[in-house]
């Protein structure tokens, strides 16, 4: 079975708008599973600059599929392999929250592979 590798990945800044409105990050950060495809999620890393917590959430299909809290001046790493598969034509977007008026910059990188 072939299988290609897929990233989400880049820097961002932000401003926060509350940790209570997720909103998509960058438009890059966008995903829809191909027709016939399937994909699973490897891992995700994140890197936080900012002074406060903030919060990234994976979205499919307009739902929270999953959230990874980053600390303030921290990163997480988060394996994923076999905990979800995205089935095909499946949306998948990036979002991020923090509390208002918070500033920074999010590294962010997300491996899946299509098969």
């Amino acid at each position: 079975m072939m299988s290609t590798p897929r990233f989400l990945q880049g820097v961002y800044p932000f401003e926060g708008l509350g940790l209570d409105k997720p909103f998509l990050l960058d438009p890059g950060l966008r995903y829809v599973v191909p027709t016939g495809a399937e994909t699973q999620l490897v891992y995700c890393r994140i890197g936080n600059s900012a002074d406060e917590l903030i919060y990234v959430v994976v979205m499919r299909d307009d739902e929270p599929m999953r959230y990874f809290p980053v600390g303030a001046k921290d990163t997480v790493h988060v394996a994923l392999r076999v905990v979800e598969d995205l089935m095909s034509d499946t949306r998948m977007e990036v979002h991020l929250a923090a509390p208002g008026s918070t500033r920074g910059i999010v590294v962010i990188d997300i491996g899946m592979v299509e098969v």
